[in-house]
């Protein structure tokens, strides 16, 4: 019978395993309720169980592992934002509020990381600049949407389709943004709705002028 060995782990393999090991550890500090600002590295390395050193090695300050987790957060978003299309299977006015719903309760489920980045992001520009080129995908993926649309005669041709995807991504974000930190989830569905009928009987439906 022969025998089988397995494989060891690839250095690339460790490597990201910790570094998903940091991500998970100060997430959950954050929501334990220690505000990013009090958060030391120190903290961050004893909670993963590893040394300052270690930590140095695989991010450059704790700004580094906020970037990352920024990152993480905007990609999950952005693909349920991608999923829905106005004229889809899921697409509508019942889809769309579908899909805002969902962004809300993905953001809730990282609330803390969510206060975390607008609390950095008021006084570090390189977060700052991170979180509103993440926006900038979220606005060109409307406006290609929205040229679509228009061509198919669906959305009005005098909707300026860069300035609604602007109005939409940015009032939108605000707007759940508030209801995550406020809200306790109850109004959600609700929210979601409101949004949800504002974009779509305001630009995507809206009558020609």
């Amino acid at each position: 019978m022969a025998s089988t060995t397995r494989r060891p782990s690839s250095a690339a393999d460790r490597r990201a395993a910790l570094e998903k090991r940091i991500l998970s550890v100060l997430e959950e500090c954050l929501r334990d309720g220690v505000t990013y600002t009090e958060l030391s590295v120190e903290q961050i390395a004893q909670a993963a169980g590893i040394s300052r050193s270690t930590f140095y090695l695989y991010f450059r300050d704790k700004v580094d592992v906020l970037l990352r987790l920024s990152g993480s957060l905007k990609k999950e978003t952005y693909s349920i934002a991608e999923s829905w299309k106005p004229n889809g299977s899921d697409g509508g006015l019942d889809g769309l509020a579908r899909t805002y719903e969902l962004i809300l309760r993905h953001y809730r489920e990282h609330a803390a990381l969510l206060a975390a980045i607008n609390e950095v992001a008021a006084y570090d520009p390189l977060v700052r600049e991170a979180w509103t080129a993440d926006q900038d995908r979220f606005i060109d993926n409307l406006v290609t949407v929205l040229q679509e649309e228009q061509r198919a005669g669906r959305t009005p041709a005098d909707i300026a389709p860069e300035l609604a995807a602007r109005v939409m991504v940015q009032g939108g974000g605000q707007v759940i943004a508030q209801q995550v930190s406020h809200g306790d989830g109850s109004g959600d569905a609700v929210v979601a709705r409101e949004l949800a009928r504002g974009y779509w009987y305001g630009v995507y439906r809206r009558p020609e002028a």
